[in-house]
């Protein structure tokens, strides 16, 4: 699948198409049943490098990752992801046999209560496919349709996305930018996707997961027909001022 957005913006990867589907893709990267501690963020970033990547719901590896992916709530109750995003929980940590991050926190919430709360505000989703795909946008094939698409970008890439998503709109609210781990923007994709005009999210603000991409890297997830929707506005915009060439020189 070409893209007008990719040309203009000259991105250093590729962006990612998230597909749902039934069918599992043949030759594709997948975490092994029953394993735990791989994290989704780092499938993202093996897609946006060129990979084909699958997940089901047995293959999600951490609560967090099959939640993001939209396997439902894979925390449930069993997983003390309050404990591990505020303050810790030193019994829970030795009973599990975990690493000192869940003896002492995290700290992105001061209490337990706070972290549930936002636990609570997540748009959790139950995908009504078997599979979750992430592959290259340009490896997409013309009978498949994504159903969203996720960008890595710098600052001036993401400079350019956030306008360009507002530019046949004029409410300066086209876009979002929620916390949650590294791969929850993809739920709250899926939420916009709901959407009569959906929002783009910025996101990959996971200060534990943080290490995987470059420090100068952030990501813009949008559903697929608000990425149609960009695509049509490229031509006409300020993507072929002089600008925007002058700012792609320091690229």
């Amino acid at each position: 699948m070409n893209s007008k957005i990719v040309k203009e913006l000259k991105l250093k990867d590729s962006p990612i198409a998230l597909l749902l589907t039934n069918e599992k893709p043949r030759l594709a990267l997948q975490f092994k049943e029953g394993t735990f501690g791989g994290c989704v963020a780092a499938m993202m970033v093996a897609a946006a490098k060129g990979k084909t990547v699958v997940f089901d719901r047995k293959t999600f590896s951490c609560p967090g990752g099959g939640t993001g992916l939209g396997f439902g709530n894979q925390f449930c109750k069993q997983f003390p992801i309050e404990c591990l995003l505020s303050t810790g929980n030193i019994e829970i940590a030795t009973k599990m046999g975990t690493d000192s991050s869940m003896a002492k926190g995290e700290r992105f919430y001061k209490t337990p209560d706070l972290a549930g709360k936002f636990v609570d505000s997540l748009p959790i989703t139950d995908v009504p496919t078997d599979y979750v795909v992430f592959k290259p946008l340009e490896k997409v094939a013309d009978d498949e349709t994504p159903k969203l698409v996720i960008f890595f970008v710098n600052a001036d890439q993401l400079s350019a996305l956030v306008t360009l998503a507002d530019y046949n709109r004029g409410t300066n609210g086209s876009v979002a930018a929620p916390f949650g781990a590294a791969c929850h923007s993809i739920i709250f994709g899926y939420k916009e996707d709901e959407e009569e005009n959906p929002r783009g999210i910025i996101g990959f603000f996971d200060i534990s997961q943080r290490k995987r991409i470059d420090r100068e890297t952030l990501s813009f997830t949008v559903p697929y027909k608000m990425f149609q929707e960009m695509e049509d506005n490229v031509e006409g915009s300020f993507l072929e001022m002089d600008m925007w060439k002058k700012l792609q020189e320091r690229q």
